[in-house]
């Protein structure tokens, strides 16, 4: 078993992110998973992502606010525990619309090639 304690994790930049602080909790390091890595997302009032999309699929969980997602000219509001996951080369957009803080944690498979 490896522990990573959250005083431990390093924040890291998404691209095509705004407003938006993620740090993460587990991956890209020795001894941490061999097949994703665990991110987690604090989005300001506003901030948000895309639109784009990643050649592997990724699973968001929002824990506290709301985020709006927009996929295929469709918007989905997820709340506190709701979770959707975004599939391969899916074109999204994501975005904070309300005033308080929305964190969401990430988890993304590793890009081929890429292991911890």
């Amino acid at each position: 078993m490896r522990v990573k304690r959250f005083h431990e994790a390093k924040p890291y930049d998404a691209p095509n992110h705004r407003g938006v602080v993620g740090l993460r909790l587990q991956g890209f390091e020795p001894g941490g998973p061999t097949n994703q890595w665990v991110g987690l997302s604090q989005f300001l009032p506003g901030g948000g992502a895309g639109p784009d999309s990643t050649p592997f699929e990724k699973v968001y969980v929002v824990l506290a606010g709301e985020m709006t997602i927009m996929v295929d000219g469709k918007e989905t509001v997820l709340g506190p525990y709701d979770s959707c996951t975004i599939a391969p080369n899916e074109i999204r957009e994501i975005v904070n619309r309300r005033n308080d803080v929305c964190t969401m944690l990430v988890v993304i498979p590793y890009p081929p090639g890429v292991t911890s």
